[in-house]
């Protein structure tokens, strides 16, 4: 019986416990920024990046060492979240970058937010010639004269089988 009523009083106290979480939380102060979400989470130099960030309804400021401070504006519909999106700077430094960002005074930092990635070299394969060098022209004559004694030679072969 003991037992019962034991358990019977843990268990009322863990309900009423239950209960007045919620509410204890629920009149705290909600401009306290937390979940700062980068995306994509990788990019290369010049590109375009969200950044959404919840717990700030009013927006506020991003800043990191790889864009300039962008504003962050509340995003409709959505309780309590603002959004900036950020160009990342030519010179950025390939690697992880941190995330600050300041909500009705206060900051949060989110370090290894996101990763820069170098620039890649696009077209021809990464080539940084134009047009043909000179080795390249060496192959190529030497081919076509490789098919001009070949196509002579089968043409001479041929003729000599005709008089047979």
């Amino acid at each position: 019986m003991r037992n019962t009523r034991a358990l019977a009083a843990a268990g009322a106290a863990v309900a009423v416990l239950g209960l007045a979480a919620p509410a204890a939380t629920a009149g705290g102060d909600h401009n306290q920024p937390s979940n700062i979400v980068a995306l994509p989470s990788v990019i290369a130099r010049g590109g375009q990046m969200t950044v959404t960030v919840d717990g700030c309804p009013q927006g506020g400021t991003m800043t990191s060492d790889a864009f300039r401070t962008t504003h962050l504006t509340p995003v409709k519909g959505a309780n309590e979240t603002s959004k900036g999106t950020a160009t990342i700077k030519q010179d950025a430094r390939p690697g992880s970058h941190d995330i600050t960002v300041n909500c009705s005074g206060r900051r949060l930092t989110r370090p290894a937010a996101f990763t820069v990635i170098g620039g890649v070299r696009g077209g021809l394969g990464g080539s940084s010639s134009s047009g043909a060098t000179s080795t390249d022209i060496a192959i190529g004559g030497g081919l076509v004269a490789a098919a001009v004694a070949g196509g002579g030679l089968f043409w001479l072969r041929r003729r000599s089988e005709r008089r047979i």
